[in-house]
C-alpha cells in the first residue's frame, strides 16, 4: 500500500450543519366524485395490465411488444391514409360538381323548364347524375320519367336567397344505392312554354330558383371500401409479420440468456463455479460477464472459507491437544496419589492459559468468518475515545513499556467493538515485539522499551521499538495465520493483524506496515471522516 500523509486527507472542521427538514403535513384527502371513480378504474386497469404482463415470459413480452408496436404504427398510417384519400376524393368531386352546376346555370339550358322537362331520361346518358330545379316557392321540376335529386331546406334556402353562395351536402345512406353528393347553385328558371318571353323580357318572366345537381357517391364508396379492405389486410399481414419477426428476434436475442439461466441452474445443482464462455458486447454479454464475476467472487469466498476452516482446525488442534495432555497428566497423577500443590497449581495455570488462548482464537475466527463487505448498523463514534480505551487496556497488560501517546478527536461511522478490537490488536502487537524475548524488568524501574501512538486527522500510527519486520515478511503480515520465523516462538495465533485489516476494509479504510529507520515496525491505519460517508 502507498503511504499517505495526514495533511493529504480532507478536513471537515467548521463545516456548517445542514438544517433539519420540517415534517411534511399530510395532503388533504381528494374530493369524492366522478374524477375519483375514473381514477380508481384507471388504476385497477393498470394494475390488471401490469399483473398480466408480469405473468408472461420475456419471450412472449418481446413478441407482444413488436406486434403491438407495428399494429399501432399500421393503424395510425392506415387511418391517416384513409382520411387523406377520402378528403381528397370528396374535394375533387365537390369542385367538379360545383363548377359544372355553375356553368350550366349560366347557360340557362337546364334552367329552362320547357327544355328540361322535354328532355327524355335517356338523353342525360349518365345514370349516376340527377338534375332538377327548385323554385323559391318550393316547387320542384325535373326531366320526365326521371328521379329528382334530393331537395330539402338547404336547396330551398339557396333558391330564396339568390346570393352567390352554393350549398353542398351528402344525402342518402352509404352502400344503400341512394347515396349522393348534392350541390345547389342560385339560378333563375324560365317557366314551361315561356321560352321566347324569357329571352325577350327576362326581368318579367324569369323566376327565382336554384339548379340542383346530385351525383352518386357509389364509385367513391366502393373505392374507399376497397381501400379499407386493402389497408386492413396489409395491416393484419404487417402485425403477423411483426409478431413472427419479434418471436425470431426474441429467440435469437434471448438464447444467451437461456444459456446463462442453464449455467445458473447448473451452479445451483452441482455447486460448480466455473465461468461460462462469453462472446459479444451486448447487454446479455455484459450480464454474463457480471455473472462470471459473481461466480469468481463466490469461488474466492468459498476458497477463503475452506482455507479458514482448514487453518482453524490446525490452529485449534494445538491448544486442545495441550489441554487434553495436561488433563490426562492430572488424572494419572490423581490415580497415583496426586501431585504436589505447587505442581498441581502450575498444571492448572497452564490449562487455564491454554483455555484463554483457545477462547481468544475462537473469537478471532468468529470475527473473520463474518465475510461481509461493510459494517452493518454503523453508528457515529469518536475514534480518539476508542484509541484511549485500547491504550489503557494494553498499558495494564504491559507495565514495563513507555507509552508516547498523542491523540486528536476524529469522528467516524463504524462498529465501536470491531474498531476497538483492531486498535487493541495493533497495540498488543507493538507491545509484544517491542520487548526483546526473554528480557527481564530493569532493577531501576526504567522501561525496557517504548511504543509511540499517534492519531492525527484520522491516521493512526503505532510504532514499536523492536527489531522490525523482515522484508520478505512485510507483504504477508496481514494474512490469516501467517507467522514469521521470528514470531513462531512467541505466543499468538497469527490472526491479530488479519482482524485489523478486516476491520479497516469494512470501514472503508486501509492498513499498511513498514519499517522505520532508528525504530522498529510501524503500522498505519487510515479511516474516512464521518462527513464523507452517507448512512
Amino acid at each position: 500500500m502507498s503511504q499517505q500523509h495526514p495533511d493529504d486527507f480532507p478536513s471537515y472542521a467548521g463545516r456548517p450543519q445542514q438544517p433539519q427538514r420540517e415534517p411534511q403535513q399530510p395532503a388533504p384527502p381528494a374530493a369524492n366524485g366522478n374524477g375519483n371513480r375514473v381514477a380508481a378504474t384507471a388504476a385497477r386497469t393498470q394494475t390488471w395490465w401490469n399483473e398480466t404482463l408480469h405473468k408472461l415470459s420475456l419471450h412472449a413480452r418481446v413478441t407482444l411488444l413488436a406486434a403491438v408496436a407495428v399494429g399501432l404504427a399500421v393503424a395510425i398510417v392506415s387511418v391517416a391514409a384513409y382520411i387523406t384519400v377520402r378528403q381528397q376524393m370528396y374535394q375533387n368531386l365537390d369542385n367538379s360538381l360545383t363548377q359544372r352546376a355553375v356553368a350550366a346555370a349560366k347557360k340557362g339550358v337546364l334552367t329552362d323548364l320547357t327544355i328540361l322537362q322535354g328532355v327524355p331520361s335517356d338523353a342525360l346518358g349518365l345514370s349516376d347524375i340527377r338534375v332538377g330545379v327548385i323554385g323559391a316557392d318550393g316547387q320542384q321540376f325535373g326531366p320526365p320519367n326521371s328521379l329528382l335529386p334530393p331537395m330539402g331546406q338547404d336547396e330551398l334556402q339557396v333558391a330564396r336567397d339568390q346570393g352567390s353562395a352554393a350549398s353542398l351536402r351528402t344525402a342518402g345512406i352509404r352502400n344503400g344505392g341512394s347515396h349522393f353528393r348534392v350541390v345547389a347553385v342560385p339560378a333563375s328558371y324560365c317557366p314551361q312554354g315561356r321560352t321566347d318571353a324569357c329571352r325577350a323580357e327576362p326581368e318579367n318572366f324569369l323566376q327565382p330558383g336554384a339548379l340542383v345537381v346530385a351525383q352518386s357517391l357509389g364509385p367513391i364508396d366502393e373505392t374507399l371500401h376497397n381501400l379499407g379492405v386493402v389497408l386492413w389486410a396489409f395491416g393484419l399481414i404487417g402485425v403477423i409479420g411483426a409478431a413472427l419477426a419479434g418471436n425470431a428476434v426474441a429467440r435469437s436475442g434471448l438464447r444467451p440468456l437461456a444459456r446463462l439461466t442453464g449455467a445458473a441452474e447448473h451452479v445451483a445443482r452441482t455447486e460448480d463455479l466455473k465461468p461460462i464462455p462469453v462472446g459479444g458486447t451486448d447487454e446479455i454479454s455484459r450480464l454474463a460477464m457480471a455473472f462470471n464475476a459473481m461466480l469468481g467472487a463466490l469461488a474466492q469466498s468459498r476458497d477463503r472459507q475452506r482455507r479458514l476452516v482448514g487453518d482453524a482446525g490446525h490452529e485449534l488442534r494445538t491448544p486442545l491437544t495441550s489441554v487434553r495432555t495436561n488433563l490426562d497428566l492430572l488424572a494419572q497423577a490423581d490415580k497415583r496419589g496426586g501431585l504436589r500443590p505447587e505442581d498441581r497449581q502450575q498444571l492448572l495455570d497452564d490449562v487455564r492459559a491454554q483455555m484463554d488462548e483457545l477462547t481468544t482464537l475462537i473469537g478471532d475466527l468468529t470475527e473473520l468468518a463474518r465475510d461481509t463487505p461493510q459494517v452493518r448498523n454503523a453508528e457515529l463514534i469518536e475514534l480518539s475515545n476508542v484509541v484511549e480505551d485500547a491504550v489503557m487496556k494494553v498499558r495494564r497488560r504491559a507495565p514495563g513499556l513507555e507509552w508516547d501517546v498523542q491523540i486528536t478527536p476524529f469522528p467516524v461511522w463504524g462498529d465501536e467493538r470491531l474498531l476497538g478490537r483492531a486498535v487493541t490488536n495493533l497495540l498488543d502487537n507493538a507491545a509484544k515485539y517491542s520487548v526483546p524475548e526473554g528480557a527481564e524488568p530493569r532493577s531501576d524501574g526504567q522501561p525496557v522499551a517504548h511504543v509511540t501512538v499517534r492519531l492525527l486527522d484520522g491516521v493512526l500510527t503505532v510504532t514499536d521499538s523492536g527489531p522490525g519486520i523482515a522484508e520478505a515478511d512485510l507483504p504477508h503480515v496481514f494474512e490469516r495465520f501467517y507467522r514469521s520465523s521470528e514470531a513462531r516462538s512467541r505466543p499468538g495465533s497469527g490472526l491479530g493483524l488479519a482482524i485489523v485489516k478486516h476491520a479497516a476494509e469494512q470501514h472503508g479504510g486501509m492498513i499498511y506496515a513498514r519499517n522505520v529507520p532508528g525504530a522498529g515496525a510501524q503500522f498505519t491505519l487510515w479511516l474516512p471522516h464521518a462527513a464523507t460517508q452517507t448512512r
